[in-house]
């Protein structure tokens, strides 16, 4: 009977202090087991997390503030460590603050690892940073793994084009065969168009070129393929003989427009047994390399927002150009190409001359966010000076 009398007495006490406005606040059942048994000022140093464990605390461990694994890839900036004693055992603590100085506290040392943390890529399934003038790698994720590429496939098949017009007696003004019924099919489709052949037009190399580059025309693409090589069979072949003649192991062509088979066969353009062109984010790169070497107006074509080509707008979909939702002034991206499939995901190759500095191609492949990631990408080279 007395334990209750003196329980009630208890809860009679707190109603009383609550009435009166003193405040009553919990404390934590282990509020008292941390005791600071030193503490000592180092130069403030970058660390990173090596594991997927491990919190943030205020500097009396009372409190969690934040989870290690809510922030992945972040530096903290280590300048002081702690010793605390917990029951019989002395703990050594880091006291860190994350770079963009929003949290900040206590993390045990076996968490940390010496040095920034390393730049990632969380969405690309496979990335590359080359640069333009070397060919050196300067940054890479799963960069030799081959993988369905899209339209970006079309860089290929513009270098081909460009090739003809520089090496023979081709000209912009001549005309391309456009009445085949599958590419005339193929322009009238929502999913594999883009761009619509006008029954009794006489469509130019250099109208299909932009329709292309800038709008990501297929069926544009396969026509030009045509009139490079005789066929789509001819050119495809051709495609994959200029891979092997650059030394382009990860790569291998099925389609011009980078369509993939399963979408092709419906207008009788399907080739080889392969579903799709399969291309490494590496040797994306050293197309694109070549690409702009070799015939460097696609940089100024490149660049155009969007054009009339005998009616009809094609829009350039490279969204880090100016006037678009992801630019940024001073990297001074002027192309190159946009590609997506179910198949292949979102992809992207970029590249931009910042001033002072070499001009970068980055690439991404199946990724879900592909500006935001290419243009990380790119400020992260250039912060770094990889690029030289």
């Amino acid at each position: 009977m007395r334990k209750l009398h003196i329980k009630g007495f208890l809860l009679v006490a707190l109603a009383v202090l609550t009435v009166m406005g003193i405040g009553y606040q919990t404390v934590p059942a282990d509020a008292a087991t941390y005791r600071t048994v030193s503490t000592e000022s180092l130069k403030t140093t970058a660390y990173h997390k090596k594991s997927t464990k491990g919190a943030v605390y205020n500097q009396s461990h009372t409190r969690k503030i934040a989870n290690l694994k809510s922030y992945p890839n972040t530096t903290w900036y280590v300048s002081k460590k702690v010793v605390l004693r917990h029951g019989k055992t002395n703990a050594v603590y880091y006291y860190a603050i994350n770079g963009r100085h929003t949290v900040k506290g206590l993390i045990w040392h076996g968490y940390l690892k010496q040095g920034k943390a390393p730049f990632v890529l969380k969405k690309a399934k496979a990335a590359v940073a080359v640069n333009e003038e070397t060919g050196k790698v300067v940054w890479s994720k799963h960069a030799n793994t081959s993988r369905p590429i899209a339209s970006v496939s079309k860089i290929m098949t513009l270098y081909l084009v460009l090739q003809k017009i520089h090496t023979t007696s081709a000209k912009w003004s001549d005309h391309v065969k456009t009445s085949n019924r599958g590419l005339v099919a193929m322009g009238n489709s929502y999913a594999c168009g883009g761009f619509r052949f006008k029954s009794g037009h006489k469509y130019t190399v250099q109208e299909l070129y932009y329709a292309a580059l800038l709008d990501s025309s297929n069926n544009a693409a396969i026509a030009l393929g045509q009139w490079v090589s005789g066929s789509n069979a001819k050119f495809i072949n051709k495609m994959n003989a200029q891979a092997k003649h650059w030394n382009l192991g990860k790569a291998h062509f099925v389609s011009a427009s980078g369509l993939e088979n399963s979408d092709l066969r419906q207008f009788g353009y399907n080739y080889g047994s392969a579903n799709a062109n399969e291309v490494s984010a590496k040797d994306v790169a050293y197309i694109a390399q070549h690409l702009i070497q070799d015939y460097p107006q696609v940089l100024k074509d490149g660049q155009i927002g969007s054009k009339k080509v005998n009616g009809q707008t094609c829009y350039n979909y490279n969204n880090l150009l100016k006037g678009r939702k992801y630019y940024q002034a001073s990297l001074k991206v002027d192309g190159l190409k946009t590609g997506y499939t179910p198949l292949a995901g979102y992809c992207f190759v970029g590249t931009a001359k910042k001033s002072g500095h070499n001009r970068i191609i980055t690439v991404v492949l199946h990724d879900e966010d592909e500006f935001t990631e290419t243009r990380s990408l790119m400020n992260y080279v250039y912060k770094n000076n990889l690029d030289k």
